[in-house]
């Protein structure tokens, strides 16, 4: 896994008063993927406290590896790279090669003058031979800023070869498999795309090709042929094969998706939601419908990627009448099923009407509660009310007469524990209209919380899991070490680090909330919110786990980092190529210095979605 262009320390608390007279220019240093800026001071600001200077250039740069000509290379050929920074210049380019998906990049030259290019030998030693390797540049500029590009994959061919084009990680239908035989000198017959069930030898043909020597040969397989689960792939030509492609995952099976009832009379803000399910692939999205009355013309409330498939909608957006509503769920392999329809649902915003937005399942210190009012009589107030869960003695938290109408709610001057929320409407005729009740919602004051978790890079490739990558959990005070394992005092010890698909893990809710933990350790667990490795598949690090303490003021901190070794068992990594949000779940079993338990509230990953890893 690879940092980022911004690595992010453990966040501090902030809000300092600033010393009269003193003027305080924070400076954030933006890291790039392989350290951090050597800018040198270069714009100046003056104002009558002081002489401040800024430097001129603090955007990265960008760059792309060029892909080879038919993605195949061999003798000496010239990788090729584009780069480009609008403040300072590109001042250099490096470009570097390693065999597919290791963590061991090779450096073939760097250059300072575009086109950005050179010659790679691959015969060069024996150092590359035949096989399937990933190409990356990394571009610095001016101003000392770097940035790494996306890999691209290519395949070095100067002897004899089979070679299989990737046919992804998920199948369904009928695929093309394009399979290319090299220097074969003068051959006959066919060239043939087997499969055989992931981590076994029992190949099948799927289907096969007439040779067309050092040109691609096509195949169809019909993947409807064989069950659901993951595959090995490979191509043969007279008794050689090419290099397998392990754990391709064959779905051809729907998801499965239901629609929630939304109940009737709908009025105010509502929250619509479904239930999806999917054993295979995952998941992908879910996308909420509405159809007004029966003409079956159907429009998006939402799309949801991620679950709970739910999301909260304002139905005075819609006019009022009889609504039909429905869930399309769409899989990682593009499989789409629609739920059955909810009908006869009304719409009617033109009586009191009142709802209370979700706060959220934890609430911590002070709290905004928001609710929204509609009366066609007119409102005089909204009361928004406070209960111990499943109770029925409702305790005002505040009264509000104007819109937006919301109020401040001090979580600590009530005990820990579940309560349920609700609003009142009251209009002008004296008539009140409750909302449903906002049902569970934990308040949480424990001083021992999670709160923040970043990842730091170890030099591999950005978007993956590799070896010396870090997680970094920050709490809010000072750990017992011993409550997160026994006899530990925070050194250096050996961990195992386990990554298990969403799919997979308990607190996973599909494929792309894949989540890592520490088996037999009281760290709790962190979703990604990210899709890293393969649907079903568990992989295992040996790691090492350290605790260090942070001061922030006058709080002191502990900080837990735990860090990547070698992989012991498992396979089917992913590299990622979106940003995400990561989410950590702390364990109530690791304590404070006074042994408090730690609260179980999650901590969301601080400042702007990225990718982690």
């Amino acid at each position: 896994m690879s940092m980022n262009a911004r690595h992010r320390a453990p966040s501090p608390l902030r809000g300092r008063a600033p010393l009269a007279g003193v003027v305080v220019v924070l400076v954030a240093l933006a890291f790039s993927v392989t350290g951090f800026s050597s800018a040198s001071f270069s714009a100046r600001t003056v104002n009558p406290v002081g002489t401040v200077t800024a430097a001129s250039d603090w955007t990265p740069p960008t760059v792309a590896v060029t892909q080879p000509a038919g993605s195949t290379v061999n003798g000496t050929t010239t990788i090729a790279a584009t780069a480009s920074d609008a403040q300072s210049g590109v001042a250099q380019v490096v470009l570097q090669y390693q065999p597919a998906d290791a963590s061991s990049w090779v450096t073939l030259c760097t250059d300072a003058t575009a086109p950005y290019s050179c010659s790679w030998d691959t015969r060069a030693s024996g150092a590359t031979p035949d096989g399937p390797y990933d190409l990356r540049a990394i571009a610095t500029d001016k101003a000392g800023y770097s940035t790494t590009s996306e890999v691209v994959r290519t395949y070095v061919a100067n002897t004899f070869a089979v070679v299989l084009a990737p046919l992804g990680e998920v199948l369904t239908g009928t695929t093309t498999a394009s399979m290319t035989v090299y220097n074969a000198g003068i051959g006959f017959g066919s060239v043939r795309l087997e499969y055989a069930p992931a981590g076994t030898t029992r190949w099948t043909t799927a289907c096969s090709a007439f040779l067309l020597i050092n040109t691609a040969s096509s195949c169809q397989w019909n993947t409807a042929t064989v069950p659901d689960g993951t595959y090995d792939l490979r191509a043969t030509y007279s008794g050689s094969a090419s290099t397998v492609q392990t754990d391709v995952l064959v779905d051809n099976t729907r998801p499965a998706v239901t629609m929630t009832d939304p109940g009737t009379p709908l009025s105010g803000s509502r929250t619509f939601a479904a239930t999806a399910t999917d054993a295979g692939s995952g998941v992908e999205t879910v996308e909420l419908q509405y159809s007004q009355g029966t003409t079956g013309t159907w429009k998006a409330l939402c799309t949801v990627a991620a679950a709970p498939w739910s999301c909260r909608y304002d139905t005075t957006a819609l006019a009022g009448g009889t609504y039909a509503f429905r869930a399309v769920a769409t899989d990682a392999a593009g499989l789409q099923t629609t739920s059955a329809i909810v009908a006869n649902r009304v719409v009617d915003n033109t009586v009191s009407s009142v709802s209370l937005a979700d706060p959220g399942q934890y609430l911590t210190g002070t709290v905004t509660l928001t609710a929204s009012a509609n009366a066609s009589a007119g409102i005089t107030s909204v009361r928004i009310q406070r209960a111990p869960a499943g109770g029925t003695t409702w305790t005002d938290v505040c009264t509000d007469t104007t819109a937006p109408y919301s109020c401040a709610f001090d979580t600590k001057a009530v005990g820990d524990g579940s309560y349920d929320l609700r609003a009142q409407l009251v209009d002008v005729r004296g008539t009140t209209t409750t909302s449903a009740v906002v049902g569970a919602r934990f308040v949480d004051n424990s001083p021992l919380r999670a709160l923040d978790v970043q990842a730091s890079n170890g030099g591999g490739t950005l978007g993956r899991l590799d070896n010396g990558d870090s997680l970094i959990l920050t709490y809010s005070e000072k750990l017992a070490p011993a409550s997160v394992v026994a006899g530990w005092d925070g050194s250096a010890r050996p961990v195992t680090v386990r990554l298990r698909d969403g799919n997979v893990s308990p607190i996973g809710g599909g494929a792309k909330d894949d989540t890592i933990d520490v088996p037999g350790v009281n760290l709790g667990a962190v979703n990604l919110k990210a899709d890293y490795v393969k649907s079903g598949k568990t992989v295992q690090w040996s790691g090492t786990m350290t605790a260090t303490t942070v001061t922030v003021g006058t709080t002191t901190r502990t900080v837990v980092t735990v860090a990547l070794g070698g992989v012991t068992s498992g396979s089917g990594l992913r590299t990622v190529t979106t940003a995400a949000t990561m989410m950590w779940t702390p364990s109530a079993a690791a304590t404070d210095l006074s042994g408090q338990k730690c609260s179980t509230a999650p901590a969301v990953e601080t400042g702007t979605a990225d990718r982690d890893f």
